[in-house]
């Protein structure tokens, strides 16, 4: 159940906004529709949406840190939607399920993957600890570029799974074999 409800009425740029959120996930988005309260947190919170990375480095990569941000974060509309058809990016259901426990439950993902997994774990949880060993070996794997994507997009999880959970959002049914940790099932 929400912390609010809906506002009833809603300023047109907003609903349109709202619409095609709904349109492009083909789900009724309830964050968006209460960010609508406060339509400057619509707006920044749109444009940081439409701005996220989609295939650099990779899309397999970055659903990768999409998840695992999601699990970290203990947000289970996160997961919901951003475990939604992880398939489509090359990522088995043994990967999605070590996502939520020990990654060495499986052996099939990269050196670089672990890094960027762990790197997500680490800026997803509190507190913030980055060892500099895991920092040098970031450094060798990724360009300056893609560890600024890394971070951005499980920093921007970290945003969406604080404000969904602050405001009591339930998922919206993405999906309904998701990777859902113990805690959140």
């Amino acid at each position: 159940m929400p912390l609010i409800d809906e506002p009833r009425r809603m300023n047109p740029l907003l609903r349109l906004g709202v619409a095609i959120s709904e349109r492009v996930t083909g789900r009724r988005m309830l964050p968006a529709r209460l960010l609508a309260w406060y339509p400057k947190a619509a707006i920044g919170a749109g444009v940081l949406e439409s701005l996220v990375a989609h295939d650099e480095p990779s899309p397999r990569l970055l659903k990768l840190v999409r998840m695992s941000a999601s699990i970290t974060a203990n947000c289970a509309f996160c997961v919901d939607m951003n475990s939604f058809e992880y398939d489509r990016a090359a990522i088995s259901d043994a990967e999605a399920a070590a996502l939520a426990g020990d990654l060495d439950a499986v052996d099939t993902f990269t050196a670089a993957e672990r890094l960027a997994i762990e790197y997500t774990r680490r800026i997803s949880r509190s507190p913030l600890e980055f060892p500099a060993d895991l920092m040098a070996a970031l450094r060798e794997a990724y360009t300056e570029r893609e560890l600024v994507i890394l971070a951005t997009t499980a920093a921007q999880v970290n945003y969406w799974a604080r404000v969904i959970q602050a405001l009591g959002i339930p998922p919206a049914g993405f999906t309904d074999a998701c990777v859902m940790p113990p805690q959140l099932a």
